[in-house]
């Protein structure tokens, strides 16, 4: 099922983590390797995805960070 443009989520699929649509690459391997120092043209290569993918992927990070709340607790 797409979750986001380009991002789908399938329970038979690396444990219905969110994915590239279309393949097994999880949105999490992408914007980790992209975060270690990979270029862009690397992380296609090296996952066989589109650089749409890899903005897909991004997209869908950015779109989820921006709705988590931070709520610390004070301290003891």
């Amino acid at each position: 099922m797409e979750i986001a443009p380009g991002i789908a989520v399938d329970a038979t699929i690396c444990h219905g983590q969110p994915i590239v649509a279309g393949t097994r690459v999880l949105v999490s391997v992408v914007v980790g390797s992209l975060a270690g120092g990979m270029s862009v043209e690397e992380v296609v290569s090296e996952y066989d995805v589109t650089e749409e993918d890899v903005r897909a992927a991004l997209r869908f990070a950015a779109d989820l960070t921006s709705r988590e709340s931070i709520h610390p607790l004070p301290a003891a």
